[in-house]
């Protein structure tokens, strides 16, 4: 678990792989009662298998209700971010960790050959860095306590 490993493998140790999506027609209610359902912060927003946005509840909360728009009359593409800045399987975590750092955003959707494989956030990588310097951490206590193997 290196800050140089692909995202690709990172989704691959992932146990739910289930990419939640909306589609840009449906109502903002729809969206945040998926968002609430599943405990998530954010949508990927499709059209015909293609990402065309993305919706997360800091959408709803600057455009929708500082904007006096409501829930059940508002579509999603009304407030979802577009165009969406996505990664392949082959980037590293330290390219999406300065992308999302640079953008200040909080996910990043994965898309290969124009299909979202996946959705990371900047939890994921935290997460995926810190493991790893676990791992460093405990290898080295083995290396000073003697019990490195040769």
């Amino acid at each position: 678990m290196k800050i140089n490993d692909t995202i690709g493998i990172l989704l691959g140790c992932r146990p739910d792989k289930k990419v939640l999506s909306i589609d840009p027609d449906h109502s903002v209610y729809e969206a945040l009662e998926i968002l609430a359902q599943y405990n998530i912060g954010v949508l990927l927003v499709c059209k015909d298998n293609l990402l065309v946005g993305i919706f997360s509840e800091r959408d709803y909360a600057r455009k929708g209700i500082l904007g006096g728009l409501t829930s059940r009359e508002t579509k999603v593409s009304q407030l979802m971010t577009s165009p969406v800045i996505s990664v392949s399987p082959k980037h590293t975590v330290d390219e999406c960790m300065t992308l999302m750092t640079e953008h200040d955003f909080r996910h990043l959707p994965v898309v290969q050959n124009d299909t979202v494989v996946g959705v990371i956030s900047i939890g994921d990588l935290v997460k995926w860095v810190i493991s790893g310097q676990q791992q460093t951490i405990q290898a080295l206590e083995g290396y000073i306590a003697g019990a490195y193997p040769s």
